[in-house]
């Protein structure tokens, strides 16, 4: 079994120290053993530990999500089909988060192509801002 300091946890990771620190505060990796000076001494399950959180991060699952899965056994002991349960809800966010864009991006490719561009006070953008509504995009033809 390797052996790391803090320091190189998180050179090997790209897992920030404060960050380590905190996830150990929360419950998401194992304390470390502590050397009779009192210096963490980290070992293989926590770099795989952090790996998976890193990564899951970067695929966009929420904390909770994270330590769902975590609480299933991570990335040893977890079965696949409880897995499965949080990566589908996952992905139903993210779907709805992607239709979410696509209507933003509507939005405003429309009323980008609405506006003048000319040095003139009245702006189809700044009308768009101001009123309106969160919901669904107006037609482009408004």
């Amino acid at each position: 079994m390797n052996r790391f300091t803090i320091g190189q946890l998180s050179r090997s990771t790209g897992v920030n120290i404060e960050t380590i620190r905190y996830f150990e505060k929360v419950g998401l990796i194992e304390p470390p053993p502590r050397t009779e000076g009192g210096h963490r001494v980290y070992g293989d399950d926590h770099l795989r530990a952090l790996g998976f959180i890193r990564r899951a991060r970067e695929l966009g699952f929420t904390p909770e999500e994270v330590r769902g899965i975590l609480a299933l056994g991570g990335p040893t002991d977890a079965c696949c089909d409880e897995v499965r349960e949080i990566a589908s809800g996952h992905l139903h966010t993210v779907r709805s988060k992607m239709a979410d864009l696509a209507r933003l991006e509507k939005l405003l490719a429309s009323t980008i192509d609405r506006c003048s561009g000319d040095h003139v006070p009245q702006c189809a953008i700044i009308d768009m801002i101001e009123h309106e509504p969160m919901g669904e995009p107006k037609a482009v033809g408004r």
